[in-house]
């Protein structure tokens, strides 16, 4: 059975997993779902329909699965679906998602979401990704798998940020922000790869300086885009399975509409 301190307020129709721990001062709504090993702290509030995975951690103040501040939002039944093993620090929020938008905020698994960072409605957060300090996602925003977004940061609206990317403290993101690149800036601009990040994740030397050299492809040849992109297909078709697997996704990122690559 759970462990729910006499000061919490769990509304009798959440679903709890049996050693999930809520501490003093916590709300949790009727259409909650808390799965195994997870901890609310203390002062968190859990609501709306919202399902978390096994062994999520919640620090106090953190506010997970309340209505978006979309003022199209009209109280429809739209979720939080959020994965296992995430740390949610003090004061950070998580807003559903909305009609318009699909429905569902989601995020994976691994997660670390630091103090005061907000993740919007509708917003799609890779597995293994940092928010760090006041790190904040606009409505629709999708964000890659291992990306690193320093404290203070902003993200608009429908921007997607690529796999492996790492954002500076301070910037504003305006546009998408491919794989594997590293930057700063407001407006954010492409600095380089973030090469070490690629390596404690397992990219092989080849791997890496076939990023690298996508990278000057793209960003510093002076190349349009279209340009840039064919050059890279070339690449690929003639590259060995290891360098392929890691310009895939560099290439389906860069091919895809959105809001205009920032370079």
């Amino acid at each position: 059975m759970a462990t729910i301190h006499p000061l919490a307020l769990v509304h009798p129709d959440a679903q709890l997993a049996a050693d999930v721990s809520v501490g003093p001062f916590c709300t949790v709504g009727a259409n909650v779902a808390l799965g195994a090993g997870t901890q609310l702290i203390s002062h968190v509030v859990v609501d709306g329909h919202t399902t978390v995975g096994e062994r999520n951690t919640f620090y106090p103040f953190a506010s997970i699965g309340m209505a978006s501040q979309d003022k199209k939002y009209a109280g429809e039944p739209t979720k939080v679906v959020i994965g296992h093993d995430n740390v949610f620090r003090e004061s950070c929020t998580i807003h559903r998602g909305t009609a318009q938008g699909g429905g569902i905020t989601t995020l994976g698994s691994r997660i670390l979401v630091m103090a005061y960072a907000h993740v919007a409605h509708d917003c799609v957060v890779g597995d293994d990704v940092i928010l760090a300090n006041n790190a904040t996602l606009a409505g629709h925003v999708v964000v890659g798998e291992f990306a690193i977004l320093g404290g203070l940061s902003g993200v608009h609206q429908f921007c997607r940020v690529g796999a492996h990317a790492m954002i500076g403290g301070c910037a504003c993101v305006l546009q998408d922000v491919a794989p594997y690149v590293i930057g700063h800036g407001n407006p954010f601009s492409v600095s380089g790869v973030n090469s070490e990040g690629l390596k404690r994740r397992g990219f092989g030397a080849d791997a890496v300086a076939a990023v690298r050299a996508a990278h000057k492809t793209i960003w510093r040849s002076g190349l349009v885009l279209k340009e840039a992109i064919a050059e890279l297909e070339a690449t690929e078709a003639a590259a060995t399975d290891d360098v392929r697997q890691a310009l895939r996704p560099l290439l389906d990122f860069v091919r895809a509409p959105g809001r205009g690559l920032a370079r």
